[in-house]
């Protein structure tokens, strides 16, 4: 007879290792499929994670992993999940390898796409002195010259912000600044300096940030970069179930919309982690996966 789990957990990061180990520890039987290259795995540490503060991702996720080996009823499988469909009993999903599982509830915790300026030399740094969060990578680069790589609105924003982890902090907007002047009055007011030539590459050593190049051929010393990257869905599968998505907001462009416990619009489907949040964070996304499983127990329980 063709087994039917529980739950399978589409992604094995911080949201999908969580939600395993809560549902593992209410005896579901939980499958959790893991494509790999979570976003911040480039990441020296994890920034902020109370009781993992500096620890590299892929520890945390090795540790979680050896975790769930306590629960007989959850199911750890490397793979990608491509397609899924409503099937008799719940849901039919559809591996990469050609398998297919079947599943009464789908927990989407994939993750996101970080999508960034094609900057010669930025992808080598990204995740070390090249850094979309300051929250998780400021604290590395404090006292020194920063630099953030953005425009309009958001880049007012993030450079303001920014200041709190240096008094060296240049708002580079890669062109024309797209600023008005109440804009540039809250630069001004907070010491940053706005540069508007054409960001050409960025200069590294020891793979760390030296040095941003301008079109001109002149260099700025910085030895840390913020990047304004939008969010986009890594999988189709989202798309593929038919749940809905959120308006996009200034981070994420297509964050699957979910409610108060974590529900999609497509019964039986729920979400949790960066795939359906505009502030990425493992924390979060472990608060996140915890609280989307208990949902996906107390369906159960409706259930009955």
């Amino acid at each position: 007879m063709e087994k039917i789990w529980d739950c399978v957990i589409v992604g094995g990061g911080a949201a999908g290792l969580s939600a395993a180990l809560v549902l593992g520890r209410a005896r579901r039987h939980v499958l959790m499929v893991d494509a790999g290259a979570q976003s911040n795995l480039a990441a020296h540490g994890i920034g902020g994670l109370l009781g993992f503060d500096g620890v590299p991702p892929a520890q945390l996720y090795a540790q979680g992993r050896s975790e769930l080996g306590a629960y007989p009823s959850v199911a750890v499988r490397d793979g990608e999940v491509i397609a899924g469909a409503v099937a008799e009993g719940g849901f039919a999903l559809e591996l990469a390898d050609g398998d297919v599982v079947r599943a009464r509830r789908v927990l989407l915790a994939m993750g996101m796409r970080y999508e960034s300026p094609a900057v010669p030399g930025l992808a080598e740094l990204w995740g070390t002195s090249v850094f979309h969060c300051p929250f998780c990578h400021g604290w590395e680069v404090r006292d020194q010259p920063l630099a953030v790589l953005a425009n309009g609105e958001r880049a007012v924003h993030m450079a303001t912000m920014l200041r709190g982890w240096s008094d060296d902090v240049v708002l580079m907007t890669d062109g024309p600044a797209e600023l008005g002047g109440d804009h540039r009055a809250r630069l001004a007011e907070a010491g940053v300096r706005v540069e508007e030539r054409a960001v050409a590459e960025l200069v590294s050593a020891d793979g760390e940030l030296t040095a941003v190049r301008f079109a001109d051929g002149e260099s700025l010393a910085r030895r840390g970069l913020l990047v304004a990257s939008t969010l986009r869905q890594r999988s189709v599968l989202a798309s593929k179930l038919g749940v809905g998505f959120a308006a996009a907001g200034p981070v994420s462009a297509e964050p699957i919309e979910i409610d108060a416990m974590y529900r999609t619009s497509v019964p039986g489907v729920l979400a949790a982690g960066d795939v359906c949040a505009q502030m990425p964070q493992v924390a979060a996304a472990i608060a996140a996966g915890s609280a989307a499983a208990a949902s996906v127990v107390a369906s159960f329980m409706e259930e009955k």
